[in-house]
């Protein structure tokens, strides 16, 4: 926070809801006294920066719980914008926080638990030199270790982070969303893989390599009967009879 205690906005605003509202004068001061106090948004923003949130939308939370706290500021009953004006921007970045970074609602005992445990680490690790362990928290803290075990889980586990969010700080690795894997449209086909290999181990080794060549290989029953140096009516004879063989296998299996 900064020395000002923006003593002249309270006058401002005094003026401001003596002016009938939807008028370009209303709108005009308006504008005036958000432009005047958002170095105080940008001082609050910044007490909550380092916390998992950007930067730039806590910025603009706090600027509109400035919005807020001048639109509700009652003139004639107050003396002091600075009094009602920091917890009005504070309690709205709150409640952002509490509305995009928690995915599970913890239990009010949990809350509290782990703001005593946040509050505490720094100061315990500095002591020690250390990374402290949950023991040492516990004992610290005068909390049962169980207590203090399940907080800290439930801090872990609380805060919920975007799928397109990048994997380091610093956006060089892909989002977590591009990592993730997709449907692969080749497991669909694997009950009937596995019905089709006996089947088709029960054909003549002829009829084997023939189909081989025409549904794996792609080739033309032009080609195959070439390769076979007999007619392409007779490839195709073969192949509907290994069809018709392998329908009649699966027929049975079923």
């Amino acid at each position: 926070m900064t020395n000002d205690d923006y003593a002249d906005v309270v006058p401002l605003l005094r003026e401001l809801s003596a002016i009938p509202e939807n008028t370009p004068d209303h709108g005009e001061l308006r504008d005036k006294i958000i432009v005047r106090c958002l170095p105080l948004a940008q001082n609050i923003a910044r007490r909550f920066a380092g916390r998992g949130e950007d930067p730039e939308d806590l910025l603009q939370v706090a600027r509109l719980g400035l919005v807020n706290a001048v639109e509700r500021f009652d003139a004639e009953r107050n003396s002091e914008f600075l009094a009602f004006a920091v917890p009005t921007i504070m309690g709205e970045v709150r409640r952002y926080f509490r509305d995009s970074s928690s995915a599970i609602r913890l239990p009010r005992r949990l809350q509290e638990l782990r703001a005593q445990i946040a509050a505490a680490t720094p100061e315990l690790t500095q002591r020690l030199g250390r990374s402290v362990t949950t023991s040492e928290i516990a004992a610290e803290l005068g909390e049962s270790f169980g207590d203090v075990a399940e907080a800290i889980a439930a801090a872990a586990t609380s805060h919920m982070v975007p799928l397109d969010a990048d994997s380091n700080d610093d956006g060089s690795a892909a989002g977590r969303w591009e990592r993730i894997g997709i449907n692969d449209e080749r497991l669909e086909t694997v009950d009937d893989q596995q019905l089709l290999l006996p089947a088709i181990a029960e054909l003549p080794e002829r009829e084997r390599e023939m189909m081989r060549l025409r549904f794996i290989e792609q080739q033309t029953q032009s080609q195959i009967a070439q390769r076979f140096e007999i007619s392409q009516v007779h490839v195709s004879r073969l192949l509907d009879k290994a069809m018709r063989l392998i329908r009649e296998r699966i027929s049975d299996s079923e």
